[in-house]
């Protein structure tokens, strides 16, 4: 039963490692387009950082799938934004949520004795940043705005 229980555990993991998108990965998805280039660039892909110029196959090396996909058509053509975003919780408190009951013998009367304990919970708000915009034109990044924090 424990050999059992140790193949799935190992299974799951090996499901949850496979679909993480790493930077080595993506060059290795993309491994035409990444040879292809200088080693100045494939450095600066390597440490995740974009310029302008980079086709949508080196933003997506350096930086992975985008969160958000923004298409623009104007008369002069159309072009394509990405925007990446960060994620994180911010701690907002504790509140209090109710009452934990406690029954217990008392050992000289063997009465029952019952207490109630407050019970406080921490509150948290997911927070989703915009990290760096990347605008394509032409098949080609155009601009990068990013948040300097």
């Amino acid at each position: 039963m424990f050999k059992m229980h140790r193949v799935f555990a190992l299974a799951c993991l090996a499901l949850l490692l496979g679909g993480c998108s790493t930077i080595p990965s993506r060059i290795e998805e993309k491994s035409a387009a990444f040879a292809a280039l200088d080693a100045d660039t494939q450095n600066k892909i390597r440490l995740g950082r974009v310029d302008v110029g980079y086709s949508p196959d080196l933003v997506y090396i350096a930086l992975g799938t985008p969160d958000e996909r923004l298409t623009k058509t104007t008369t002069t053509g159309t072009s394509e934004t990405w925007i990446y975003n960060n994620y994180s919780q911010e701690y907002l408190g504790r509140v209090h949520t109710g009452y934990r009951q406690y029954t217990y013998i008392d050992p000289k009367t063997r009465q029952a004795i019952v207490t109630y304990e407050p019970v406080y919970s921490s509150i948290f708000r997911d927070r989703v940043d915009e990290r760096i915009r990347i605008h394509f034109k032409a098949n080609q990044v155009e601009t990068i705005e990013q948040v300097k924090r």
